[in-house]
């Protein structure tokens, strides 16, 4: 049912700085950025690392794993011994949801069924917040 590790969710302070410093020394690409976070691409992979400033979220590291259909995978999950930890709710790329499995791991689990982003960085429009 897990497809693989979209992304590695990171909190940060300063969206700017974090984004200048996991480019030059970690040797991430930055893809794609809205108002409070920008995604930047492993150099030998798919999966990425989102730095976010979003107040919402809590300062976690946070791994989201691709599901073809949050629905059937939530149905799957806890008919299997999962328990509903976060309602699904809508992201800009498709839903997600929140599961605590039988030995007390959370897993973000999302789909995207609205598509993937826009795949475009402006360094210049990112902002530390």
């Amino acid at each position: 049912m897990f497809r693989k590790i979209d992304c590695v969710l990171l909190k940060v302070t300063r969206l700017k700085d974090a984004v200048q410093y996991y480019r030059d020394v970690f040797g991430l690409q930055p893809l794609w950025q809205d108002a409070t976070s920008v995604g930047l691409q492993f150099p030998d992979s798919d999966s990425e690392i989102v730095l976010h400033t979003n107040s919402k979220i809590p300062r976690t590291v946070d791994v989201n794993y691709l599901v073809e259909d949050v629905p059937q995978a939530l149905a799957h999950c806890i008919e299997h011994g999962c328990t509903l930890i976060v309602e699904p709710f809508e992201i800009p790329i498709g839903t997600c949801a929140v599961i605590e499995d039988p030995f007390g791991q959370v897993h973000s689990i999302l789909d995207m069924s609205k598509g993937p982003r826009t795949l475009v960085f402006d360094e210049s429009a990112v902002k530390n917040s």
